[in-house]
C-alpha cells in the first residue's frame, strides 16, 4: 500500500520541477528558429535598400527575439490575475495610441499604421489589449450575459471603437482579427448561440459596409475577384507569391537559394515571408510550418481546459487564437484564398511590435498553464493523502464522517 500511495507523490514532485508547459515551449522555439533562419535569408536586399549592412534587419530581429523571450519568461512568472486592475487603463492607452495614428495621418495626409518613426504599431497592442480586457470583463459578467444593456451593447461599443480606429488607418487584417476575437470570447464566456450569431451578423454587415466604401478595400476585393477568374489578372503581389510557390515545388530550391525575393517579391521578410518559405523549402517545409501553428492551437485549447478559472481559460484561448488567426490569414493571402490583408506571420516575420506582443501573449499563456498545473498537483496531493491514510489503517474503515457518503 505504501508503494501505491507513493506513486502520485513522485509524479507530482516531478511535475513541479518543470517551470513551463514543455510542448508550448518546443512549438514556440521551433517557430522562432524558423523565423530567424528565414529572416536572415530574405532580408539582405531590403537591408541594402535601406542603405544598411546586409544583415541589418536580421540583427535587429535577433534583438527583438531575445527581448521577446525575456518578456515571455518574465510574464510566465507574473500572476495573470494581477492584470485585472490595470486592463481598463491598458485599453484606454491602446485607444489613445490608435487615435494618435488617425490624427497624425489626417494632418500629414499619409496612410500609416505606426508611431515613433515606424517603431510602434498600436494595432498589434490592440489585439493583446482586447483579449486581456474582455477576458476579465466577460468573466466578471458571466451571470449577466443575457442582459443586452449590461453586456451586449457595451461589448458592441468596445468592438466598434477599437475596430473602427484600426480600419481608418487603414489596417483591415487587424480589424478582422479583433472582430473574430471578440466574437469567440463572447461565445466562450457563456453567451448563447443566438446572441453570438447576432453579434457575428452585426460585425459582418458593418465590416462589409466599411470595406465596400473604402478605396483600399475595394481595390483589394477587385484584385481578388479578378484573380479568381484568371490568376494572370491577380495583383502584382499575389502573382509574385504564386511564382515563388511554383518554383519551390515539393522540396524547395534550398535555404538561401530563392531568387523571387531579389526580383520584386514585395516585403519578402515580413508579409510575404511564407512565400519565401514555400520557395526555399517547398510544400514539405510549408506544411511543417502550418502544422506547428495547428499544434500551437491544440496547446492553447489544452491550457484553456486546465486553467484554474474562466478568466484564465478565456485568456489562453483568446491569445493563442489571435496568433493562429493571424497565421491562417497570412497563409490564405499567399496562396490566393482571400484578399490581400497585409498582416505579418507571427513569430516568423521581421518586426518588433509583432514579436513583443506575440511573445507577451505566450508568456501570459505560460502563466495560465503554470497555475493550471499547480491546481492539478494540489488536487492530486489531496487524493494522495486519502490513499496514505487508508494504507496506514490497513484498509479498515476510518472513524467519523465518510467522504464518499457511506453510512
Amino acid at each position: 500500500m505504501n508503494n501505491i500511495s507513493a506513486k502520485p507523490q513522485t509524479k507530482s514532485r516531478s511535475m513541479t520541477r518543470l517551470p513551463f508547459d514543455v510542448p508550448l515551449v518546443l512549438i514556440i522555439a521551433a517557430l522562432l528558429v524558423i523565423g530567424l533562419l528565414m529572416v536572415y535569408s530574405s532580408s539582405w536586399d531590403a537591408s541594402l535598400i535601406m542603405e544598411k549592412p546586409p544583415t541589418y534587419i536580421f540583427t535587429r530581429q535577433v534583438l527583438w527575439v531575445v527581448l521577446g523571450i525575456a518578456v515571455a519568461v518574465g510574464l510566465s512568472y507574473f500572476d495573470y490575475h494581477k492584470f485585472e486592475p490595470f486592463v481598463a487603463w491598458l485599453m484606454l492607452g491602446v485607444i489613445a495610441m490608435l487615435t494618435a495614428v488617425v490624427i497624425r495621418n489626417s494632418f500629414q495626409g499619409i496612410s500609416s499604421r505606426s508611431l515613433l518613426n515606424n517603431s510602434v504599431q498600436p494595432a498589434e497592442f490592440a489585439k493583446l489589449g482586447i483579449v486581456l480586457y474582455l477576458s476579465f470583463w466577460l468573466s466578471k459578467r458571466k451571470d449577466l450575459l443575457h442582459d443586452k444593456d449590461t453586456v451586449f451593447i457595451p461589448l458592441v461599443f468596445i468592438l466598434g471603437l477599437v475596430a473602427g480606429l484600426i480600419v481608418i488607418q487603414p489596417d483591415l487584417s487587424a480589424a478582422i482579427t479583433v472582430g473574430a476575437l471578440v466574437i469567440m470570447l463572447f461565445f466562450l464566456s457563456g453567451a448563447d448561440l443566438k446572441q453570438t450569431l447576432i453579434l457575428f451578423l452585426l460585425v459582418a454587415i458593418v465590416g462589409g459596409g466599411v470595406i465596400a466604401i473604402s478605396s483600399t478595400g475595394q481595390a483589394r476585393i477587385n484584385d481578388y475577384l479578378q484573380g479568381l477568374q484568371d490568376p494572370i489578372n491577380s495583383s502584382y503581389h499575389v502573382q509574385r507569391t504564386y511564382e515563388a510557390i511554383i518554383k519551390g515545388g515539393f522540396f524547395g530550391v534550398g535555404i538561401g537559394q530563392a531568387d523571387t525575393k531579389f526580383t520584386g517579391l514585395p516585403l519578402p521578410h515580413t508579409d510575404s515571408i511564407f512565400a519565401v518559405i514555400a520557395e526555399e523549402t517547398g510544400l514539405v517545409g510549408s506544411f511543417v510550418v502550418i502544422i506547428l501553428y495547428v499544434l500551437l492551437m491544440w496547446r492553447g485549447v489544452t491550457i484553456a481546459k486546465r486553467a484554474p478559472d474562466q478568466a484564465g481559460s478565456l485568456l489562453s484561448f483568446g491569445l493563442i487564437s489571435w496568433i493562429v488567426i493571424e497565421a491562417l490569414m497570412n497563409f490564405a493571402v499567399i496562396v490566393g484564398l482571400m484578399p490581400f490583408t497585409g498582416n505579418a506571420l507571427p513569430l516568423i516575420s521581421a518586426g518588433g511590435s509583432s514579436m513583443l506582443t506575440t511573445m507577451a501573449a505566450i508568456g501570459i499563456t505560460m502563466n495560465v498553464a503554470r497555475q493550471g498545473t499547480a491546481k492539478e498537483i494540489a488536487e492530486r496531493s489531496q487524493t494522495s493523502a486519502v490513499v496514505n491514510l487508508r494504507g496506514r489503517d490497513g484498509w479498515r474503515r476510518v472513524s467519523g464522517t465518510n467522504r464518499f457518503g457511506d453510512s
